[in-house]
């Protein structure tokens, strides 16, 4: 089992994503620097378990993360930047920013 992360430094880097049709840079500080966030992990969007279990749970949930400050949720996948762009269109968490990154 691993230890937990929290109040760990981020490295400081630059991710190469897609927003809609357009490719955007965002920064670990833009998404890190004095918030809480909780970054999940996946074995695979779009997988079966994950599309009807995992992500429908964060959903579920994102209500009460928001309530005890949570201020997004960052999901990571094997997938590639184009597929995990839907990924984050399709997930449905509506009380938070979602954002998948590959």
């Amino acid at each position: 089992m691993f230890s937990s992360q929290e109040d760990k430094s981020i490295p400081q880097v630059t991710l190469h994503t897609r927003q809609g049709d357009s490719w955007v840079d965002v920064t670990t500080d833009k998404m890190f620097k004095d918030k809480t966030v909780i970054v999940l992990s996946l074995p695979g969007a779009f997988t079966p378990t994950c599309s009807s279990s995992h992500l429908p749970r964060y959903n579920e949930l994102s209500d009460m993360f928001k309530k005890h400050g949570v201020n997004s949720i960052l999901c990571v996948s094997v997938n590639d930047t184009f597929v995990m762009n839907v990924a984050s269109l399709r997930a449905s968490v509506t009380a938070l920013p979602f954002r998948c990154f590959a």
